[in-house]
């Protein structure tokens, strides 16, 4: 079964496609189907709302089954953000080295105790009878004070889990216990009984 995965985010496509290509799902991008979804505006106020408005887009586009998330990192000293506005938080071009040296400098004066954080992922995936599966994770964790480690995108250098950042880690240590990771496993069994019936 060919799901469309609502993203230009190869990095996320890739976790995706780890997690749904076991189930018998082939995980193709919209831009691989020649379909733009570059118009789809993220009005919604929660990651939620955000995730559901690019799934039904790509959705009513291809009338294939569709998979979008949402995802931002939320800090605590900041009053959360910049949650939603994670991709955008630098400005509009902004590189992923924009976004971390923003945050970094916003946070140059908070001691360690208080630079805790939350990466959320909000999926949601419509099925081809119109049905939607909405999942959420949450990885709970804290600002470093500069970038570590080579892997990952977006805030992964920055983020810690324990004492390494996301970019330290193998896609397998992340895959086990990133906000990502732990949503897609519960679209993953949500799906399974999907296909099981």
């Amino acid at each position: 079964m060919k799901f469309i995965i609502a993203t230009n985010n190869q990095k996320k496509l890739k976790e995706l496609e780890r997690i749904l290509n076991p189930l018998g799902i082939n995980a193709v991008s919209a831009k691989d189907e020649g379909i733009s979804l570059d118009d789809v505006e993220e009005t919604g106020t929660t990651f939620a709302e955000n995730a559901f408005l690019k799934a039904e887009a790509a959705f009513k586009k291809t009338g294939l089954p569709s998979v979008a998330d949402d995802s931002g990192l939320c800090v605590d000293a900041l009053d959360g953000r910049p949650g939603i506005y994670s991709a955008r938080y630098a400005g509009e071009n902004a590189t992923d080295s924009d976004k971390n040296n923003k945050l970094l400098s916003e946070l140059k004066d908070v001691p360690e105790k208080d630079r805790t954080a939350h990466f959320t992922c909000a999926i949601c995936c419509i099925l081809p009878n119109g049905e939607k599966i909405e999942v959420e994770g949450i990885c709970e964790g804290s600002i470093a004070f500069e970038p570590h480690g080579n892997g990952g995108f977006g805030y992964d250098p920055i983020f810690k889990y324990g004492d390494k950042s996301y970019a330290e880690l193998s896609s397998e240590e992340k895959d086990a216990i990133s906000h990502r990771g732990k949503a897609l496993r519960k679209l993953k069994a949500e799906l399974e009984k999907y296909l099981d019936k």
